[in-house]
């Protein structure tokens, strides 16, 4: 492949990597991770509320990893109060599973970052070393897929298993109960799916820019010197 053309493909990896970075950075800090409807069941219950009068007992919640907020509504009009994980929710919560999480949203920024210097260092640099040359680019695209599907995996365990919804929205509440009507995934989980696809696109770009992939090349390797054995 022309030398030019590898550059443009290292550079547009790059280019996918460095954004990937950005990306994971802001949806880490930002309260649109989950939204759902909470029902106050205390107050449906004392007044039998079932269907279009249930809406007049149903509460909003959306958080991310840091914060987030939520309406309380019991028939009364609904009460908004904002709150943090670090350290309002930590006695409630799922705190080192929480944690664990965070770690690896860093990790995605980190070697997104570190993935997308090595991708300009091969397109514009002279790379030495295995990690430094194309060989390493596939290793710093896979932990970075690698850590963005733990980032979601583990997200939606905490939400589904641990039943952080419910959580956060009974903390602090001595009167009512609340329970989960309906939740969603919200945009900043779904970034992280797009951070995933990306990464996967860049072991693409690797590929067409004339890197084999590690085995297969040790592989030929192999092949070529025994035939050349052979041969002598």
């Amino acid at each position: 492949m022309p030398n030019r053309q590898k550059k443009l493909l290292f550079s547009a990896a790059g280019i996918l990597g460095l954004s990937c970075a950005l990306t994971a950075a802001v949806a880490s800090g930002l309260p649109f991770w989950l939204r759902g409807a909470m029902l106050c069941r205390t107050g449906a219950e004392l007044v039998n509320a079932t269907g279009p009068e249930l809406d007049k007992f149903l509460g909003d919640l959306s958080y991310g990893l840091f914060h987030g907020q939520r309406v309380k509504q019991c028939g009364l009009g609904g009460r908004l109060s904002r709150f943090s994980f670090f350290p309002d929710l930590l006695s409630v919560i799922p705190a080192g599973l929480h944690v664990i999480v965070i770690f690896f949203c860093g990790i995605v920024v980190l070697f997104s970052s570190v993935a997308a210097g090595f991708f300009f260092f091969n397109a514009f640099g002279r790379p030495y070393e295995t990690l430094q040359g194309p060989m390493g680019l596939y290793l710093w695209s896979f932990i970075c897929c690698l850590a963005s599907c733990l980032v979601m995996i583990l997200f939606a365990s905490e939400v589904k298993i641990h039943h952080l919804s419910e959580r956060i929205s009974n903390f602090s509440e001595e009167t009512f109960v609340f329970q989960t009507y309906t939740e969603s995934y919200d945009r900043c989980f779904w970034l992280f799916l797009l951070i995933f696809f990306l990464h996967g696109l860049n072991a693409v770009l690797i590929r067409l820019a004339g890197v084999r992939f590690p085995f297969q090349e040790n592989k030929e390797v192999e092949l070529s010197g025994g035939a050349a054995d052979l041969m002598y």
